[in-house]
Formats: C-alpha cells, structure tokens, sequence
C-alpha cells in the first residue's frame, strides 16, 4: 500500500534514457536487498523526453510510478509534481496528506547509488531528528572524489568564479568546498554543511511541510540552495553522510542545451541574490556577475 512506504524517490528525466535505467536498476537492487528491504514509491517524472524514455520504463520497471509529461516541465517542477503525486505539499504550511512518506530522496537521472546508500542516509534521518536534508559522498564515473556539499554561496566564491585573477584559488575552502579528507572512507563521520549538490538531496517532509518543496520561481540551479537556506532559515539542519556513496555522471541533461543553461543559471543567481541577500550584498553581487549576464535578474 501506498501509506506504507517510508521513502518516497523522485527522478525528473530528460532525454537521458540510458543512464535513467542504470540508475532505477542501482536503486531498486539497493532498495529491494536482503540487507536493506525499504519500503519505497518511486517516481519518475519524463520531461517530454524524445529517447523513448516513458515506453522503457513501463516496459523495465512496471513497478516505479510514471509521470510522463507532455512538454519539458524541468527540473524544480519536475520534482515539485512527483511531490504532490506522494502527497506533499509543495508550498510553506500546505497540508501533507497521512500516506505520504517521511522521507523524500531527490535524486538525479545520471547517478548510480552504490550498495547501502540508501539505507545509510535513511537511518542517518532517523537518528537526527532535527536534520531536514542532507546527501551523500558523489563520486565522479572515475572513483575521484566529487564535491557534493558545499557552504552557502557568498561573495567570496562568485568573486572566485567570475575574477579570471582569483582563479588560482578555486576549488578549496575559499570555494566553499569542504577538505577532501572529510568524505575519505571508511571512517569519514557525517558533518554538517551549507546544503548538498542537488543530484541527490534526501530530505525530511515534515521539514518540507513547513518551509515548502523547491521555489518554482527557479527552473533549474541554485533551487537547492535556496530550498536548504529556507531550512536553515527555519532551524533545521544539512548535513552530508560520506558513508553513503553516489556515482554522479553530471551533466547529462543540462548539457544537451548548454547556452541557454548558462543563461538559466545566472537568471537562477539573480533570484537567490533578491531572495536572500542584503540590499548592499545584492549590489556588489552583481557588480561580479559577467555583463553579458545582468540583465537576466
């Protein structure tokens, strides 16, 4: 039955078939082991996608739940239906119906999660009572570590990324990175963090319930920032869980329109700007962002 389930997984997939069916099948093998035996709806919501994506999955996986939409809804939106098809509601204080689950896992289309990922954030959830999202160690397709968690964007890293004369300093601390050492298996500990890379952030409903699902005012990039400093915001915290490990492709469908997704990003940053920092921030934030990309705010 549906009210039986604890997880709730949504995939929003966009012309990524392949890499979708490797994922349901890294996922369900995890979710249906011996070991782990989780109870879960999982939801895939197709983007209008042209690769044959909704025929593969009714024909592969009958049991994981279809929404197949007639034009590309993207991402924040994607995740937001696949919320209201569990029974949670989407906007700050909505009601949350009692056979939605109490776990969401948002999950991207081009991961792979290795076995016991699933189980490890779940009970990480259980024993954290005031933990409203967190996310697991990713992984690059060649084993390297990728950065996955990372502390609230400031001034500093849009400076970093944007000031061709401060690149020498990305990628560390100054970055928002936290130490490499932090994720190392097998003793690394869970620690708190800013927010987790939006490939794959489980996340507490009755956190959601008060602070809402992902800001529709965003398509895609920066939502999960804003979706973490709301949960902050609100008092709950973020924490990352290295001993839960997904592969991360990255990419896949951004990547298939890359100039309209580096004007959609920086649209996305203006938001998060307005949103959530001071008059003076907001300002000096924009002085940092390419000219090309000012009037999209």
């Amino acid at each position: 039955m549906m009210g039986d389930a604890e997880l709730g997984v949504i995939i929003v997939s966009w012309n990524v078939r392949d890499l979708l069916r490797l994922c349901l099948m890294s996922l369900l093998h995890d979710l249906d082991s011996e070991q782990v035996g989780i109870k879960a709806r999982v939801i895939v919501v197709d983007s209008a996608s042209r690769d044959d994506t909704p025929a593969m999955v009714r024909e592969l996986f009958p049991g994981v739940e279809l929404i197949a939409c007639e034009q590309n809804v993207g991402f924040v939106k994607g995740n937001n239906l696949g919320a209201e098809r569990l029974g949670i509601g989407v906007r700050p204080g909505e009601a949350t119906a009692p056979v939605a689950p109490p776990f969401v896992w948002l999950l991207n289309p081009d991961t792979e999660v290795r076995p016991g990922a699933t189980k490890g954030l779940l009970e990480f959830m259980r024993s954290h009572a005031r933990c409203g999202m967190c996310g697991p160690r990713l992984l690059n397709p060649d084993g390297t570590l990728q950065h996955g968690a990372f502390a609230f964007p400031g001034l500093v890293q849009l400076a970093l990324e944007t000031l061709p004369v401060l690149w020498r300093f990305r990628g560390g601390s100054l970055d928002g990175r936290y130490r490499a050492e932090r994720y190392e298996q097998p003793a690394a500990e869970p620690f708190q963090i800013g927010h987790p890379l939006g490939a794959a952030m489980f996340a507490r409903t009755q956190a959601i319930a008060q602070v809402g699902m992902l800001d529709p005012g965003y398509e895609m990039y920066a939502e999960e920032v804003d979706w973490a400093m709301r949960m902050k915001r609100a008092g709950w915290e973020r924490w990352c869980v290295p001993s839960a490990t997904v592969v991360h492709y990255g990419g896949a469908s951004s990547g298939q329109a890359s100039d309209r997704a580096e004007r959609v990003k920086w649209r996305s940053r203006h938001r998060y700007y307005a949103l959530h920092y001071s008059p003076l921030k907001r300002w000096l934030a924009l002085l940092l962002v390419p000219p090309a990309y000012r009037a999209d705010g």
